[in-house]
């Protein structure tokens, strides 16, 4: 028996592993996390590009816990009936709301979810009342104005937010001030002296503003500013020899040819005073 029949007989078995260096999908789930933290961030950023202050702070007011549903509370004493926000902040209290009939000045002011003071709102109820009367008796729309016909055309009134305007305008081949100067016109002088009167009936500031029309842009020099103002301090001591005292005149301005009412910035009807009947401010 040679010594190669005794010799043991091995046997080398060789495990594969397929998919080498791949040990499990940990990795994918952090990948994920990334991509949509990513995404979180560049909403976040697209919406703060794209919303309003106010619609920012109704969106994080949404997110507060600590923020009631509603502004008003009911304004009972106990819990959930007393709990309110401040009318100008957003900060939670608890008390009587802001709708309370006498808010204590120390814990909220009277804001927009406040009352308002009756008497304020009746001071301004009849200053408005007084002023639509101002501007009927000016046009006539209560019986005979104080305007005559031939100058009524160079009139128009309106009221606004700010007080009672009224607005003088040339007309072709009427002008209020002679051409490019600040010589009033006999219109200008009467219509100045009517609106003297009528203001005198009331104690309320006034304020004057002039407009002009736009000049050809190939001149060299641009007057439409120093008309513009000039005009309008002519105005106001117009105002003062007839008797409106100049403590009333609370400003003079000119805005040149900036603000034109007409579609043609050239045209003479952007030639223009405004007298203002100015609101008192409660």
């Amino acid at each position: 028996m040679s010594a190669n029949e005794l010799a043991p007989v091995i046997i080398k078995k060789v495990k594969k592993v397929s998919g080498g260096g791949h040990h499990g999908g940990a990795w994918k789930v952090a990948y994920a996390d990334f991509v949509t933290a990513m995404m979180a961030f560049f909403l976040l950023m697209w919406l703060l590009n794209a919303t309003t202050e106010v619609q920012r702070k109704g969106i994080a007011d949404y997110f507060n816990p600590t923020i009631p549903i509603n502004r008003i509370s009911g304004g009972g004493d106990g819990a959930f009936g007393g709990t309110d926000i401040l009318s100008e902040e957003t900060l939670a209290t608890s008390g009587n709301g802001a709708s309370n009939r006498q808010p204590t000045e120390s814990r909220m002011a009277r804001g927009d979810s406040g009352t308002s003071d009756p008497d304020v709102e009746a001071a301004q109820k009849a200053e408005a009342e007084t002023m639509k009367g101002l501007e009927d008796m000016l046009m006539g729309k209560a019986g005979e104005s104080m305007v005559s016909q031939d100058i009524a055309k160079h009139v128009v009134t309106r009221l606004t937010d700010e007080g009672l305007i009224v607005e003088l305008f040339d007309l072709p081949g009427e002008p209020l001030f002679e051409s490019d100067g600040l010589v009033p016109t006999a219109i200008m002088t009467d219509l100045t002296a009517m609106i003297a009167a009528v203001f005198a009936l009331v104690t309320n500031e006034v304020a004057v503003a002039g407009f002009t029309s736009a000049q050809p842009v190939v001149l060299a020099k641009n007057p439409v500013w120093d008309i513009s103002s000039g005009r309008a301090n002519a105005v106001r001591l117009m105002l003062k020899n007839n008797g409106l005292p100049e403590s009333r005149v609370q400003r003079v301005s000119g805005f040149a040819d900036r603000k034109p009412v007409a579609e043609n910035p050239m045209a003479v009807r952007n030639n223009r005073i405004e007298l203002i009947l100015l609101r008192d401010v409660f």
